[in-house]
């Protein structure tokens, strides 16, 4: 009994340390409290009266035992870190909507695909109370082979709440971006070679000034970028900015 016992808490233990999450924020909107969770990398769930979004799923369905499933899921882009299909088939999204660019449609399974609405850049489309706008997302200078040509993925602007949301996707540091106005939340990628470095993603949150800042999708090719710069580089410019910095990389 007692070598029973000792079990059941070795593989409790070993349960709850392969799932680790980061804490979840609790935002006000107008209109109820929205919920920030992260995932892991680029992945987050965002929960608002009755609609919970998966953004960019990935990682294992694991990483989102306890949630409750999603009705929306966003996917700014093809590579396996956004678009990840093994984690689509862990996931309960059975009654799912998927909001996709279309070069993501085409590679979703069959199934998925059917429950698809396809928005490119500059496109609005409006989920329940949820208002989304697609924006660019891309690297500089464009090139034929770039990892991220302009026009293929998707970042997102939520109007959820009142609350302007901003998932910038895998982005360079880009007029589009900057140009961004009313922001009241970001999500904001950098790591190199993929997207930006510290620097570009600091000056260009400077110039469109959310009023919170989540530095995510922020591992590279040569590990973690330094995010306590970022925000230094942030604060020592608007120190009305308030940077979140979050463990996104719990493992």
């Amino acid at each position: 009994m007692k070598n029973f016992l000792i079990l059941i808490i070795f593989f409790s233990a070993i349960s709850s340390y392969s799932q680790p999450r980061a804490q979840a924020d609790t935002i006000p909107t107008s209109d109820g409290d929205l919920i920030v969770q992260p995932i892991i990398h680029g992945t987050l769930v965002l929960k608002w009266k009755k609609q919970v979004i998966y953004v960019d799923p990935y990682g294992g369905g694991e990483r989102f035992e306890g949630l409750d499933n999603p009705s929306l899921i966003l996917i700014t882009d093809i590579h396996g870190d956004h678009l990840n299909q093994k984690t689509l088939d862990a996931l309960n999204t059975d009654r799912s909507t998927f909001i996709v660019p279309q070069a993501v449609k085409d590679k979703l399974s069959k199934e998925m695909q059917s429950r698809a609405n396809v928005i490119a850049n500059g496109q609005t489309i409006v989920f329940e109370e949820i208002e989304i706008l697609a924006v660019p997302m891309y690297n500089l200078p464009e090139t034929d082979d770039s990892r991220h040509p302009k026009g293929r993925g998707n970042g997102y602007v939520l109007n959820i709440g009142g609350k302007r949301v901003y998932i910038s996707g895998d982005t360079e540091d880009i007029p589009e971006m900057r140009n961004l106005r009313n922001i009241d939340i970001a999500f904001v990628c950098m790591n190199l070679p993929y997207t930006m470095d510290i620097e570009q993603a600091a000056s260009a949150v400077n110039e469109f000034n959310p009023a919170v800042v989540y530095p995510f999708h922020y591992r590279g090719k040569d590990g973690l970028s330094d995010v306590e710069s970022f925000k230094s580089k942030i604060q020592s410019v608007n120190p009305e900015v308030e940077v979140r910095l979050k463990n996104w990389y719990p493992e």
